[in-house]
């Protein structure tokens, strides 16, 4: 795997960084915990809640399972499967994670852009 750049770094405490690509995206997959990831929904300006933390668990597990995190239509499908059908719905991530469901989760979950989104 290519190494990334850091672009910049995100204030997680005050002890703690962590370094992003120029998309906003984690340079090192292992500096990913929970507070990281209100971190970067903080940027995004999006609460974590529950339902959040349910998407953003399967797509970690998704990501442990295959190596790659999903694009949206593999994503609905995990959703659904994982959560169930009313979950597993486009519109359900559209409002969890407003403009590109599947970046913003996968940022958010501390993985790498999804492929084939632009």
């Amino acid at each position: 795997m290519a190494t990334t750049e850091i672009y910049r770094y995100l204030t997680v405490d005050e002890t703690t960084e962590v370094g992003l690509d120029p998309e906003g995206y984690l340079v090192d997959l292992t500096q990913w915990t929970p507070d990281v990831a209100r971190a970067l929904a903080g940027e995004e300006g999006i609460s974590l809640d529950e339902a959040h933390w349910e998407v953003i668990e399967v797509l970690r597990d998704f990501y442990a399972r295959y190596e790659m995190a999903p694009a949206m239509r593999p994503l609905v499908k995990a959703v659904g499967r994982s959560l169930g059908p009313d979950k597993g719905r486009s519109i359900h991530l559209m409002r969890l994670f407003p403009g590109s469901p599947a970046k913003v989760a996968a940022r958010l979950a501390g993985l790498p852009k999804p492929s084939h989104c632009l």
